[in-house]
């Protein structure tokens, strides 16, 4: 369903509700489906009682940020009355609700050598994936083409102008790599990045000869000292050394790793509930 993408590439929870199995008569056929988010609803299960119930649930396990299934039993009888109506077609119904992943967001800025390495390996897992530059050339799909088979979401960003405005574009929450060709478009990327308030880390490339001078920049350029300091860099982990552009990748990537695991939620035991 589209909405089911629409909600993973905006990084928005949802609930999946589908008609497991149907005995007798019921609204809907079995594999029926609908979407619930927290402020609105697509397709429909069968409405009235039934439909009321699975949102009403669904909800529950939005707020509860569960990420197990939840099965719904149903006798649609007008001996098992519900708070809002009654719903007497005779049959029973099984709902399945699953809890829809807020997948993590990766925007990279600067597709060249590393950036490119940086995304092969990150598209072998489920996140949706942004890449940016404002070369043409760097973002052609037979370059792209390593990455066909993917498993993330990759959404490609044609900016040959300002691709400091794709900042303002991307999901709360996003996790931002700054490594353009041009340091000037990194300053840039960085001030807007810092500007958004909206994502989840600032990365950047670069020697400490770079950051000391970007740091007075953006200090110059109106930006807090507690603000600057949200801006990691170098990025990577520290014991993972090496210059070429692989190696240079694997690190960020096994960093990155290391915060899509710290931002996983625990989740409930998996149990079924009658309605």
């Amino acid at each position: 369903m589209r909405a089911v993408q629409r909600l993973r590439e905006q990084r928005r929870p949802g609930v999946l509700v589908t008609v497991m199995s149907v005995r007798g008569h019921a609204p809907r056929e079995a594999g029926a489906k609908m979407v619930v988010a927290e402020d609105r609803t697509w397709a429909t299960v069968g409405g009235g009682n039934l439909e009321a119930v699975a949102v009403e649930r669904s909800r529950a396990l939005l707020a509860d940020r569960a990420t197990e299934p939840q099965v719904l039993e149903f006798a649609l009888s007008d001996k098992a009355p519900y708070q809002r109506a009654v719903q007497c077609c005779g049959g029973e119904v099984k709902l399945l609700l699953e809890p829809l992943p807020v997948v993590p967001s990766v925007a990279i800025f600067g597709m060249g050598h590393v950036g490119l390495e940086l995304a092969r390996i990150l598209a072998r897992h489920d996140v949706e994936l942004h890449l940016i530059d404002s070369r043409p050339g760097q973002l052609l799909p037979e370059r792209l083409s390593v990455l066909d088979d993917a498993v993330a979401g990759v959404h490609v960003h044609h900016v040959p102008v300002l691709p400091e405005l794709v900042v303002g574009e991307l999901p709360p929450g996003t996790h931002a790599l700054v490594m353009t060709h041009d340091h000037a478009e990194d300053a840039a990327l960085c001030d807007a990045a810092l500007r958004s308030g909206q994502l989840a880390t600032i990365g950047l490339i670069g020697s400490s000869a770079k950051w000391t001078r970007f740091r007075r920049k953006l200090a110059d350029d109106g930006n807090p000292a507690e603000a600057i300091a949200k801006i990691t860099t170098p990025i990577g982990l520290p014991e993972l050394t090496g210059k070429e552009p692989a190696t240079i990748a694997v690190s960020v990537a096994a960093w990155l790793l290391q915060l899509f695991i710290a931002e996983r939620n625990s989740a409930p035991a998996h149990r079924e509930a009658k309605a």
